[in-house]
């Protein structure tokens, strides 16, 4: 299953489309006023299902998961060189970007759940989520917009 997630020209906050492989808007993010980044995740018939906010007081960047209103689990950056590691504590995931942090992977215990890319040549940030089990898209778009608000938490300070 591919989804395409595509930020939103204008908008006061974060705001991301998020397309299936047929252009069929399959989940929409808004993003609220909150002190760090909180991105409410909504289906595509406008139910809230989903939710990421980031904890401000961390050494490294945390960002907690809640599922239709209830805690998850967390996405925690770890120390690395290079190329960038996250820890998807909840489903006992991890996360490997590449050098310029524009393409990830993540893995289980048992292979690769999802692969995550940028595309280029955008006005806005586009990225492109190849996740093998359905049942993982909605982890896998949180762990996607996670990234792309800590990018951007770190550009403007």
């Amino acid at each position: 299953m591919k989804l395409c997630i595509k930020q939103k020209i204008f908008s006061w906050f974060d705001g991301y489309n998020v397309y299936d492989e047929n252009d069929n808007i399959v989940y929409k993010v808004e993003g609220r006023l909150a002190w760090g980044h909180k991105l409410v995740i909504y289906d595509a018939n406008g139910a809230e299902i989903g939710m990421v906010k980031e904890a401000v007081i961390t050494w490294l960047p945390k960002f907690n998961l809640y599922e239709r209103g209830n805690y998850i689990g967390d996405i925690k950056k770890k120390i690395s060189l290079f190329r960038p590691k996250y820890e998807i504590g909840h489903k006992d995931w991890t996360a490997t970007g590449d050098f310029v942090e524009w393409n990830y992977e993540i893995n289980s215990p048992n292979g690769c759940v999802a692969t995550i890319y940028k595309q280029l040549l955008h006005l806005t940030d586009t990225y492109v989520i190849d996740v093998n089990d359905p049942a993982d898209a909605l982890c896998c778009l949180m762990f996607a917009i996670a990234i792309d608000a800590e990018k951007c938490s770190r550009s403007r300070g």
